[in-house]
């Protein structure tokens, strides 16, 4: 076996099976796929020349190299963040301070918005830090990406995965006043069925479900209404113009429409009902038990914290007040 060819990486992986008992769980832990972590393990154990697990159908079992490997791991690894910790507060400098790389995932609406900002002012307040923000459409696997950590909006549904809130946000229905002068002010959810609704459409789904709570009832469940209409995008800002020159009724995050809404550009509808899918959440790669977070991690956390304290997106000016007494009553559209 030979030592040379054991990585931080292949440390870590095994770090996590010894802790989640069996690869699938380990898959979980790694957000990884199943077959992707058993083909990262064979390749470990072909390097080294031994194999490192005995797997069968109902037990997962270390070898004797295997525990040899693992009895030194842990401390391999922890050294290595030690390191990190060294690094990041530049020999033994303040505690407030890090330096090195930070590397966070985001949406492209709001990381372009709202995340984007507040990095920019942490790297001003510790100029040791190099941060890289990426966009992307949908979360990437963090610890593939070597990234840090991702600030996305979500309702987190696997135990695996390392969250905190950072702040509450809904989706709400809105539409241009134009377009309520002309077709109306839908009084319940149902009545969306009789307006022109912009949809985004995701995975090529061939129907948007919009499932909306009753703000004044918090437990009661979601009312489903799939809703139509002749415009539909892929993209977000697509839909977001077609609403404000007009067009229909949208939904779409309070962070993203707060301006509007303050300028009057935009009307909410249906102000009692949102959906509660989207809260702001950090997520933070998987981590081998007992590992502290990097200096550099643990600032950008305080930062984040700091940052999206009681949804700042909610601290434009009030929203002029909602055509409803002058809209004519709602019409239904042929079906």
């Amino acid at each position: 076996m030979t030592p040379a060819a054991l990585s931080r990486a292949d440390l870590e992986l095994l770090l996590h099976i010894a802790a989640g008992g069996s690869l699938a769980a380990a898959a979980r832990r790694l957000d990884r796929a199943p077959p992707g972590v058993s083909k990262a393990l064979a390749a470990l154990e072909s390097r080294l020349g031994a194999r490192l697990l005995h797997r069968t159908t109902r037990r997962l079992q270390f070898t004797a190299e295997g525990e040899a490997v693992l009895a030194q791991a842990r401390d391999i690894v922890a050294g290595f963040e030690r390191l990190d910790e060294v690094l990041d507060r530049s020999l033994n400098g303040p505690h407030d301070t890090a330096r090195g790389r930070l590397r966070v995932a985001s949406s492209p609406g709001f990381g372009r918005v709202w995340l984007a900002p507040v990095l920019a002012a942490l790297q001003a307040a510790h100029p040791g830090l190099a941060i890289d923000l990426q966009l992307a459409d949908h979360l990437p696997d963090l610890a593939a990406g070597r990234f840090d950590a991702a600030v996305w909006l979500w309702t987190p549904t696997r135990g695996s995965w390392v969250t905190r809130r950072l702040a509450r946000n809904r989706r709400v229905v809105v539409a241009a006043p134009g377009y309520l002068q002309r077709h109306g002010m839908p009084q319940t959810p149902d009545e969306l069925l009789a307006h022109h609704c912009l949809v985004v459409r995701e995975n090529d789904e061939p129907a948007a479900v919009w499932r909306l709570s009753p703000l004044a009832r918090r437990g009661a469940p979601a009312v489903a209404v799939r809703v139509s209409g002749p415009l539909a995008s892929n993209h977000g800002e697509v839909v977001r113009d077609w609403a404000l020159a007009g067009r229909g009724l949208m939904l779409r995050s309070l962070w993203d429409v707060a301006g509007p809404l303050a300028r009057g550009e935009l009307v909410q509808v249906l102000p009692g009902w949102a959906m509660l899918d989207a809260d702001v959440h950090l997520v933070l790669p998987p981590r081998p038990p007992g590992l502290v977070l990097p200096r550099r991690v643990q600032l950008l956390q305080q930062h984040l914290v700091a940052a999206f304290a009681g949804e700042p997106w909610l601290s434009a000016p009030p929203s002029p007040a909602a055509p409803q007494a002058s809209a004519p009553p709602a019409r239904r559209r042929p079906r």
